[in-house]
């Protein structure tokens, strides 16, 4: 069973565990330098991340046209696309080297630091959330 500190903690939750994917998408990047036509790969979080926020704030601002259903009978339009996760595409604009592979240490290195400070932002943010919801269950507990 799960609950809901906040909807902040959730949205916290959710980027946490996108860093973390990117992270491990990096890494493979750069395990895979030497590897002929390796392509270097990343994830689009930002979509899944837009997607969980309207879930939890009851955000609907889609100009997505609803399918009509005239007759009980009739089946729901299916939804290709699953928003709700993240994405794994293949970087483009990369220079492909004679190899195939398309991978470059200076961009996984700088991606990597940048996910890395990300990663303790969201932590540090996520401890903040929950020292605050401590000190009401403190407080409340003295009265």
């Amino acid at each position: 069973m799960s609950f809901e500190i906040s909807k902040a903690h959730s949205m916290l939750a959710a980027g946490m565990s996108a860093r973390a994917m990117r992270q491990e998408l990096i890494a493979s990047n750069i395990a895979n330098i030497d590897t002929p036509y390796y392509k270097a790969r990343d994830i689009d979080f930002e979509t899944a991340l837009v997607e969980k926020e309207k879930q939890l704030y009851g955000i609907d601002n889609t100009n997505k046209l609803k399918m009509a259903k005239t007759n009980k009978s009739h089946m729901s339009g299916y939804n290709i696309i699953d928003n709700k996760k993240a994405t794994i595409y293949l970087r483009d604009g990369m220079t492909q080297r004679n190899d195939g592979n398309t991978v470059d240490l200076d961009v996984e290195t700088t991606e990597l630091s940048k996910n890395a400070i990300m990663y303790s932002a969201l932590t540090a943010a996520l401890k903040k959330d929950s020292m605050i919801f401590k000190s009401v269950l403190d407080a409340s507990a003295k009265v």
